[in-house]
């Protein structure tokens, strides 16, 4: 398989995943009859940011490459403090 359809293959993946997290954002709405923004969400970001920013590099496009660079650090940052919430809660109930 050359080179160019195996990154085409990787960037449509990387759309795909990213794409996937707002089916899992509506479907986990829908479910709960109100707005949220499940974990799945942040990880298929992350998942879909990663492999687009894969993309972006081996394409040489500087704009999609700052975009999707950007956006892995709020994906990182938002994961970051639902853990943290998550333990504090926990500590909390502990005690």
């Amino acid at each position: 398989m050359k080179t160019e359809v195996i990154w085409l293959i990787i960037g449509f993946a990387g759309q795909l995943l990213f794409s996937l997290r707002f089916l899992v954002q509506w479907w986990q709405s829908e479910r709960q009859k109100r707005s949220v923004i499940p974990m799945e969400f942040w990880y298929f970001s992350l998942a879909g940011g990663v492999t687009l920013l894969s993309y972006a590099i081996y394409r040489l496009d500087p704009v999609f490459i700052v975009g999707q660079f950007a956006g892995l650090f709020i994906y990182m940052r938002n994961l970051y403090l639902i853990k943290k919430y998550e333990q504090q809660a926990s500590e909390i109930q502990a005690n």
